[in-house]
C-alpha cells in the first residue's frame, strides 16, 4: 500500500517492501522587516511569509524490498536540476504548490561482499516552491 510520495520516490508498506518517513518535521515564518528611526527605537513591519520548509528521514534497505542507489539517484536529480516535486504523505498534500530539496544527507549503512549499497538512511531538507 502506497502511503505517499516525494515526486516520483514512493513510500510504501507491503509484504514486499517497506519505505517510510520518519522524523518529519514541518516549519514556517513571517517575514518581518526592521526599519531603523534616528534617536528612536526601531521598527517592525510585517511583509509577508518565508517558504515553509519540511525535513524528514527514510531508511531505504534492500532487506525490506527497496533499492537505496535508485532512490538516492532521483533525490540527487530533483536537487541538482532544481526540479520542483509534490510531497503527500497519506491522503494530504503538503505545501501551497510543490517543494524543491535544498539539502540531502545520506549515511550509508551496509554494503554487500561486490560493495553495491544494501541499506542506507537519507535525511532530506524541503523548501517550498510557491507559483510567482
Amino acid at each position: 500500500m502506497q502511503v505517499g510520495c516525494l515526486g516520483s520516490i514512493a513510500f510504501q508498506v507491503s509484504d514486499k517492501v517497506i519505505k517510510t518517513l520518519r522524523e518529519v518535521s514541518w516549519s514556517g515564518s513571517a517575514s518581518i522587516a526592521t526599519h531603523s528611526v534616528h534617536l528612536d527605537n526601531s521598527l517592525q513591519e510585517f511583509v509577508g511569509v518565508e517558504p515553509d520548509s519540511i525535513d524528514f528521514k527514510m531508511q531505504v534497505s534492500k532487506f525490506l524490498g527497496a533499492d537505496p542507489m535508485k532512490d538516492i539517484e532521483t533525490l540527487f536529480s530533483y536537487e541538482r536540476s532544481g526540479t520542483p516535486v509534490s510531497l503527500t504523505i497519506g491522503t494530504k498534500s503538503y505545501g501551497k504548490y510543490k517543494w524543491l530539496i535544498k539539502k540531502h544527507k545520506v549515511a550509508m549503512e551496509y554494503h554487500d561482499k561486490q560493495g553495491n549499497l544494501i541499506q542506507a538512511d537519507i535525511t532530506v531538507s524541503l523548501t517550498e516552491y510557491t507559483k510567482g
